[in-house]
């Protein structure tokens, strides 16, 4: 599976989420009130004694009005009290409880360290392909109706933000920074070294953001230097790897990797192991020089190209690196991480058609912006050529992005690490398709050029990763002994079950997917087999943002149900449930029926109290069942899915009697398959695949489009995106790394199936 860097250009913003606030083909529109004339010293006061929000009148975010809410100035080295143009954090729900499309906290940054207006933004848009990370775009600030410049707009790393991607937010939360900012002037990095079991020597370097946490962060920093064996019970090892493997890759200096050891959050999921975030990518891409420790000040764009790729390996001050990749296989991951980087995005080429996508986006709004700390002049050259600058925030030499990333890019891969002999893992299969739940299946793969591989797989939303050998044996339906297929048996035991294989021999390590331990195959169990019979669940909507409201106008969760059978069907003493131990959750109500050949919508929205069919539980989006019975306890009817997409369902086809697949909606009407959308706001276009069925790749040609920049997904029949990119034109699309089975390819609102062998 090959990404490109543009994968991710929109889709996660209005897919995974389903937020335009953070849509890139939109520069966002924020408009400040203050009844105050005198504002900017009303912030500038707060930010120097309290740090308080100060009252605005209003805030209107593309027009919409929130009344009395809170703004402050935020930043460290970006903000300047005489300056005009400072960086603001806008808090919603200060003084009432408001909130857009979930979001409480806008963090704007004044893009004081970027001619090309582009780190921060782009940044994170090849980080979102690895790990969890903010959200970013672009927005045009005004207040009291003065335009202050161009911002680049990027999501609050919260309790919401963990809430959303770790499913929990009440345990420990550490913010990586100094709390009085970091700099030349202190010696209190949060290196995560072990500095004894008083948490007063870690107040300086580390702020907690939960209500406690201090002992818990003591002995992660105490496991790294003394236990590095027992790491993985207390750390996400492969989320570091990927942080850190980032920070490299992108002469991310102000990060973790560089002179402050900084820039990062930890939070502790609910399986006892901090999580890594990445936030503050202002000074990617080569703007800050401080490497740190031993290690010289890269002041030159040639230095920066040739950054140490095991920067800090030997370096006590910074034992994450340290530490970790002093395990051998650790480092061998690392590496990977780091080479899949470089060939997704750098080697291709794919950043450099999304920064320039992203720079016509906002040329018009930079021209406009009277305070800007670089000229137009510089905005415009700094994509490919350096650029250097007086005093102020901005001041210092900023390498040119295309002229750093493309010679780092030779340089790495020219590296005798990344030029060794990688395994390759092909032809994965599983003995079952869709396996019962207790039922034992077989994982294989075609795996060369490996001394060990593994299977790792997880059976819980978030869950760490089990590891299983795989062998080539003989004896795990691995084929012959020596024949290059490893396999191993794997008991299920819930309704899906996540996983990926690792291989590595002495020199190399290699993913599959590429992307894992953040991208992973999936399968679904179901608890019967139940023989498709008059009434069925037909199609769902776990995720329904816009497609169909009920009759009060809410965009509820939905379930059709379809009678195969010519004769009307009593619903009463039937039963809905999203809980296999609770099957009688929810009765139908006495009078419905189903008539034959026709449907029925059941609402799953947790109101009974409203009119018609509304079911007593919520569908969830990421993870669920659902499960049709009767009285006697009888299963009729049971899907089981995960990660499903915003107003995307998923049915039977054929209708009625098919397996379930990821399809466009055909609300309480005949399952169509995959199709256009038909909705006249929307452009649809006549997509064609050939060849289909594809073994190795397809050719896909889009007919309609003249030359505008398409969004293109593809999804499994999980709603799992194995596929992003953006494209204005007709595309082929490897299909090497991907399982066999049925795939849904997206072209903004238009929809194709592709078969792989």
């Amino acid at each position: 599976m090959k990404n490109t860097l543009t994968s991710l250009f929109l889709l996660i913003a209005t897919l995974s989420f389903g937020q335009d606030f953070y849509d890139l083909n939109t520069v966002q529109t924020i408009e400040i009130n203050f009844a105050q004339t005198n504002w900017d010293q009303l912030l500038d006061n707060a930010y120097a004694s309290t740090g308080d929000y100060i009252l605005a009148e209003s805030v209107t975010i593309n027009g919409e009005v929130f009344d009395s809410v809170g703004v402050k100035y935020k930043g460290n080295s970006t903000y300047q009290s005489n300056q005009v143009k400072n960086p603001f954090h806008i808090e919603l729900d200060t003084y009432k409880d408001h909130q857009l499309e979930a979001y409480t906290d806008i963090k704007l940054s004044n893009v004081a360290k970027d001619p090309s207006f582009l780190r921060e933004v782009l940044s994170y848009q090849i980080l979102r392909q690895y790990m969890d990370a903010p959200l970013s775009n672009y927005a045009n600030v005004y207040v009291n109706g003065t335009l202050i410049g161009l911002y680049s707009n990027s999501e609050a790393i919260s309790k919401k933000f963990v809430n959303s991607r770790f499913y929990s937010k009440k345990n420990t939360f550490v913010k990586c920074n100094p709390p009085a900012g970091a700099g030349p002037q202190s010696n209190d990095f949060p290196n995560l070294a072990y500095l004894g079991s008083d948490s007063s020597a870690y107040y300086d370097a580390y702020e907690l953001k939960s209500d406690n946490g201090w002992e818990e962060l003591i002995n992660l920093c105490d496991t790294l230097a003394n236990n590095i064996n027992d790491i993985e019970e207390i750390l996400d090892v492969d989320k570091a790897l990927w942080m850190l493997a980032f920070n490299n890759v992108m002469v991310n200096l102000d990060s973790y990797s560089g002179g402050f050891k900084q820039n990062y959050y930890l939070y502790r999921d609910d399986f006892g192991r901090f999580l890594s975030i990445v936030w503050d990518l202002n000074e990617s891409i080569g703007r800050f020089s401080m490497a740190g420790g031993s290690s010289a000040n890269l002041n030159s764009t040639a230095a920066k190209q040739q950054m140490d790729h095991l920067l800090h390996i030997n370096d006590a001050d910074f034992p994450l690196i340290q530490k970790l990749l002093s395990v051998p296989t650790y480092k061998r991951m690392y590496l990977a991480h780091m080479k899949t980087m470089l060939l997704e995005n750098f080697d291709n080429d794919a950043y450099i058609a999304t920064a320039e996508a992203l720079q016509t986006l906002i040329d018009a709004d930079v021209q406009a912006d009277n305070n800007k700390f670089f000229t137009y002049a510089n905005f415009t050259s700094n994509l490919n050529a350096d650029v250097n600058s007086g005093g102020g925030p901005g001041g210092g030499a900023t390498p040119g992005i295309t002229t750093l990333m493309d010679g780092r890019n030779d340089y790495l891969l020219g590296l005798s690490d990344f030029t060794q002999t990688d395994p390759t893992i092909s032809n994965i299969s599983i003995s079952t398709a869709t396996p019962l739940i207790n039922e034992t299946i077989s994982i294989t793969a075609t795996v060369t050029d490996a001394a060990d591989v593994t299977l790792g797989y997880r059976t819980e939303l978030g869950a760490p990763f089990t590891k299983l050998e795989m062998f080539d044996d003989g004896a795990h339906n691995d084929g012959a002994a020596g024949d290059g297929v490893y396999g191993t048996d794997l008991t299920i035991t819930n309704a899906f079950v996540q996983y990926y294989i690792y291989a590595e021999n002495n020199n190399a390590g290699k993913f599959s997917p590429q992307r894992a331990q953040y991208e992973y195959f999936t399968l679904t169990a179901t608890t019967t087999n139940p023989t498709v019979g008059d009434l069925v669940i037909n199609e769902f909507m776990a995720s329904n943002d816009a497609t169909v409201a009920d009759q009060d106008g809410e965009f509820d969760d939905w379930i059709e149900f379809y009678n195969n059978s010519s004769t009307t069907i009593d619903l009463e003493g039937y039963y809905l449930s999203d809980d296999a131990n609770d099957l009688q959750k929810w009765a139908f109500l006495p009078g419905a029926v189903i008539e034959g050949n026709s449907y029925a919508i059941v609402w799953a929205d947790n109101d009974e109290a409203q009119t018609g069919l509304h079911a007593s539980f919520k569908l969830s989006a990421t993870a669920e069942s659902i499960f049709l019975s009767k009285t006697d306890g009888t299963i009729v009817d049971e899907v089981s899915y995960i990660n499903q997409t915003a107003d995307i369902s998923y049915g039977r086809i054929p209708n009625g009697v098919g397996n379930f697949q990821t399809m466009s909606p055909t609300f309480n009407a005949e399952n169509m398959g995959v199709t256009s959308i038909s909705n006249t706001t929307l452009e649809a276009y006549q997509l064609k695949a050939t060849p289909n069925p594809a073994d190795d790749h397809f050719f896909l040609e889009i007919a309609g489009n003249e030359g505008k920049e398409l969004n293109i997904s593809v999804y499994n029949l999980n709603g799992i995106v194995v596929y992003q990119d953006m494209i204005s034109k007709n595309k082929f699309i490897h299909t090497h790394d991907w399982a066999a089975g049925m795939y849904i390819v997206r072209v903004d609102h238009s929809f194709l199936k592709i078969v792989v062998n």
